[in-house]
């Protein structure tokens, strides 16, 4: 299957083409070590937060409110942050 526009998959030859990594062999694949075994100690992922600032909460939204908030692109929960945040303000500058 060539590569369009339209068809973003790319070929095995384009693989090929581009890859400075040989294909492994099983004698290879015998010597493999596990990550951890290679680089001991070496830090997993992200971890723990170590001082959060946000709670994780289930929360149901309009799917208007989600659209519109996802329109803008990436970071969209943290904008709903935001303006939820600032209507708290708001309200409590009321009180």
């Amino acid at each position: 299957m060539k590569r369009t526009a339209a068809n973003k998959r790319y070929t095995a030859n384009d693989m090929r083409a581009v890859s400075n990594n040989p294909e492994w062999t099983e004698s290879d694949m015998a010597k493999a070590k596990p990550f951890d075994e290679v680089l001991p100690g070496m830090r997993r992922g992200r971890g723990p937060n170590k001082a959060p600032t946000k709670k994780l909460v289930s929360l149901r939204l309009s799917p208007a409110v989600i659209d519109h908030f996802k329109a803008s692109g990436r970071g969209w929960q943290s904008r709903i942050d935001d303006a939820l945040l600032k209507a708290v303000k708001k309200a409590q500058k009321s009180i």
